[in-house]
């Protein structure tokens, strides 16, 4: 809850007493004509009404819209804190340049050319900035090209401020933000680092496993060889059947089944073959 100082705790637990209100409610609505310059409010306390706005001498709204006792507590009961917040020092002393203060704006910007309060918010008008104060949070913003000349009214629940130019209204969350709690911090990148590139060497070529120049005569010799290997085995077995035939055929003739020519004849038969 807002602090007050002594002077203001006294008014505000004397006004609580005689409007048979709480504490809260009392303290509720002075900020509420505090953050207004005084001359205006915009309330939500469920003692007077839920939402509510009040303005001097002009139109006082509440919930219950048919209710004009409530209207007329309210506008009596911000009559009276509005004179209360102008002749008495309500609040503790705040330091220049922070929240709370009367000049709660960034002290670098110097004096406003137009200041207020709207939706519960404050804001001040400088030579291409403008600050904004919301809960207690300040943000400034960049003019751009716009000459600011007002605030537009706003009703409901919203809390993006929106001002006059000469380009119509414009509004605060469209405008670039240079300070406050709205300001993001640097974009990460996500992508990694580049690692240096190396080449990979040349490959080497597989070895060849070329046949040597002779391998075909190789293979005809072997297979040469082997021919002959062959044919001195078939020579070899000739000759021992030869031989054994031969001593078969004398056994004949020595026995008399074959005369002397016919032996002779067959021999020479045998010994061709050799």
């Amino acid at each position: 809850m807002q602090k007050l100082s002594n002077v203001g705790e006294n008014i505000v637990n004397g006004i609580a007493s005689r409007y048979g209100l709480s504490y809260g409610a009392v303290v509720h609505m002075l900020v509420a004509v505090n953050n207004g310059g005084g001359t205006m409010a915009q309330f939500n306390c469920p003692e007077l009404g839920g939402s509510g706005q009040w303005m001097r001498g002009g139109m006082t709204m509440v919930g219950d819209m048919f209710n004009n006792g409530l209207k007329n507590t309210v506008n009596n009961l911000c009559g009276e804190l509005a004179n209360a917040l102008a002749n008495n020092q309500m609040f503790p002393v705040v330091p220049a340049g922070t929240p709370g203060s009367n000049q709660w704006w960034p002290a670098e910007l110097g004096s406003p050319f137009s200041s207020g309060a709207q939706n519960n918010s404050r804001y001040a008008v400088f030579p291409n900035r403008l600050a904004v104060e919301l809960n207690g949070q300040v943000s400034v913003y960049d003019t751009l090209n716009h000459n600011i000349g007002g605030v537009s009214q706003q009703q409901g629940n919203n809390q993006t401020l929106t001002f006059t130019s000469q380009f119509g209204n414009i509004a605060t969350n469209n405008l670039p933000l240079i300070s406050g709690p709205g300001m993001q911090p640097p974009a990460q990148t996500n992508f990694a680092q580049p690692t240096e590139f190396k080449q990979a060497p040349p490959s080497q070529p597989a070895p060849q496993n070329n046949p040597p120049a002779n391998h075909s005569n190789a293979n005809s010799g072997n297979s040469n060889t082997a021919s002959n290997n062959s044919n001195t085995s078939n020579t070899n077995y000739d000759v021992n059947q030869t031989l054994d035939l031969l001593g078969k055929l004398a056994q004949l003739r020595d026995a008399g089944a074959l005369s002397e020519d016919e032996f002779n004849t067959k021999k020479a038969q045998l010994l061709s073959r050799i």
